[in-house]
């Protein structure tokens, strides 16, 4: 067993709150670890904002391409090469990742450290680290920033097809001919919207009687119209009933509305059905730190959970899942 190392504090995450707040430690003279188990800028810079704005800003100039005769301009056919509009993304990735990772370098008195942390105790932490050694961490303030991972719905089937989510979806390298999407929030209506302009047929299905759940109704509604203008179909109050493959890698999709089924193609199918927290992996018994029945950690104004000393930041707190909201947590 190896010596327990000592900190002023540990924060468990890069995200978009762990990066400012252990900068912000260090230089106030504390001793700092910055554990992270992927990348460094958490889903905003790395599955999030900037990968998805980037491909949107595609999607933007195809869709004004194909206009272009509305205002007078023809610029004839407009194709999308996908793996030109990865290929930006990933470089946009890149380069915000990288900036992040030299502001950590650079900053007196924090400690990055790659891996996996799990709790061992209130104030102790065990680390498996990306070079397969295990580390011991101690300090009497804990920060756990470690945010949500895409959620896997109860579909029947699910398992027998290859089902895409918001990371892998943007990692195509081909347009779907035929994109079924599987969820009316502002994730999946991204994605629909973004396709549609690239070039996809798509359908979006969605449980509820309309989009955006969280919205104001004049809003949702609103938001709908925009969408079947352009030509995608929504499909509300309908739901996903079972899976099975199709010929050549496509999919079909059962779905009921009003007692009815019927059965939808698709050449790809995307679930965005919300997100789940990873605090899963952090063994929270171990600290005593309670979470509701979803994994997500119990906090009060203060972001403080049951536990003094340990505080839970982002989207592990159950908060709206925006940037701007994760780093108002730093702030705090």
């Amino acid at each position: 067993m190896s010596k327990k190392q000592q900190f002023d504090a540990i924060i468990i995450g890069a995200g978009q709150a762990g990066v400012p707040l252990a900068t912000a430690l260090g230089g106030a003279g504390r001793k700092t670890a910055l554990i992270e188990r992927s990348k460094v800028g958490g889903t905003c810079i790395n599955w999030g904002c900037t990968p998805t704005k980037t491909m949107v800003a595609s999607a933007r100039v195809a869709y004004l391409a194909r206009r272009a005769s509305d205002y007078g301009v023809h610029t004839g056919s407009v194709d999308v090469d996908m793996q030109a509009v990865r290929r930006r993304k990933r470089h946009m990735v890149a380069e915000f990742h990288s900036s992040t990772e030299e502001r950590i370098a650079g900053s007196k008195g924090v400690t990055l450290i790659m891996g996996e942390a799990a709790f061992t105790g209130p104030r102790t932490l065990e680390v498996h680290t990306e070079h397969g050694e295990t580390q011991q961490l101690e300090a009497d303030l804990i920060f756990i920033n470690t945010g949500t991972r895409p959620n896997i719905p109860p579909l029947r089937g699910l398992d027998s097809v290859h089902a895409l989510d918001s990371t892998s979806i943007m990692e195509l390298d081909n347009l779907p001919e035929r994109l079924l999407v599987l969820g009316g929030g502002y994730i999946g209506l991204e994605f629909a919207q973004m396709f549609h302009r690239f070039g996809s047929r798509v359908t979006v299905v969605n449980r509820s009687e309309r989009l955006l759940g969280r919205e104001d109704r004049d809003v949702a509604e609103a938001v709908a119209e925009i969408l079947r203008e352009d030509g995608i179909e929504i499909l509300c109050d309908t739901d996903a009933v079972e899976v099975v493959p199709g010929e050549g890698g496509s999919v079909e999709l059962t779905v009921n509305s009003g007692g009815e089924e019927r059965t939808l193609h698709g050449s790809h199918l995307l679930t965005a059905t919300g997100r789940t927290p990873n605090s899963d992996s952090l063994n929270l018994e171990a600290a005593g730190v309670q979470a509701d029945k979803r994994g997500y950690i119990k906090v009060n104004g203060k972001l403080e959970t049951n536990v003094p000393g340990i505080y839970a930041l982002g989207e592990a707190n159950g908060g709206p899942a925006f940037t701007h909201i994760s780093y108002d947590d730093y702030r705090i």
